[in-house]
């Protein structure tokens, strides 16, 4: 494939995710409204996705305390990891790990399913009828996905730091000094980023999903390769975007 070519497609896959985001968006206020759709979305993405990000909060906490506590104990303030492990969660590990948990295993499952559609003439026959394909089904979900992804980072968060105290207690640390710089150590501004990336990472999720779900080409192998590009892409988005965030929070708050 020539240079231009790969260009110029890129270019349009571009223009073609731009419009079906703009397009999602704008159909959160038009009628008709989904809610039925809306309400099986957040079921399968957030409360399917809750037992994988209590297990992953839980135990990146507890990692984070043993590193942690270790390393600060050659330096005699093993009596700070509380403060270590709270933002760390907050800020960063948590809205993360939750959005690449939720990334493997919601955009994938989007890409397959509206890919299976696709290919199978589904979608073409939803248009026959009269129904907006992106209004019933890229729409659910994304606001589903958007506002899930916020609870599951704050269980993922407070399961983060819980798990930090359990290792931290049985590291001799007294567990209510833990919890008590773990709380005091959170300002406005560091919640406010914690709850600002999962705003963002949902959307892409959702996104990227409907996106190389909608335009799956190729059949059964075109879908494989879209729930691939789905993932990839969508987790790559999520670290370059959080890099953006905490830039843009530490050059607004200056922490």
């Amino acid at each position: 494939m020539e240079i231009g070519e790969f260009l110029r497609e890129k270019v349009l896959a571009v223009q073609d995710y731009s419009l079906l985001s703009w397009t999602a968006i704008a159909n959160m206020f038009r009628r008709p409204f989904y809610w039925a759709d809306l309400y099986t979305q957040a079921d399968l993405i957030g409360f399917g996705s809750v037992p994988i990000v209590i297990l992953t909060g839980f135990f990146t906490g507890g990692v984070l305390a043993l590193n942690s506590a270790t390393t600060l104990a050659q330096f005699g303030a093993k009596a700070v990891t509380g403060e270590l492990v709270s933002l760390s969660m907050v800020k960063e590990l948590g809205p993360v790990l939750t959005g690449l948990m939720v990334s493997g295993r919601n955009a994938s499952g989007m890409a397959s399913e509206l890919g299976s559609m696709q290919v199978t003439e589904q979608i073409d026959a939803m248009r026959a009828l009269g129904v907006d394909p992106l209004k019933k089904l890229v729409t659910p979900r994304v606001l589903s996905t958007i506002v899930m992804l916020v609870f599951l980072t704050i269980i993922s968060d407070s399961l983060g730091v819980a798990g930090g105290g359990w290792i931290s207690s049985g590291l001799g640390i007294n567990a209510s000094q833990y919890f008590h710089m773990a709380y005091q150590t959170l300002e406005y501004p560091d919640i406010l980023e914690g709850l600002v990336k999962p705003l963002i990472f949902g959307f892409i999720i959702a996104t990227i999903g409907c996106y190389f779900g909608m335009s799956t080409r190729g059949g059964t192998q075109g879908v494989g390769r879209s729930t691939t590009q789905a993932v990839v892409y969508s987790s790559v988005l999520i670290v370059f975007s959080d890099f953006l965030i905490s830039r843009l929070t530490i050059g607004i708050f200056g922490r």
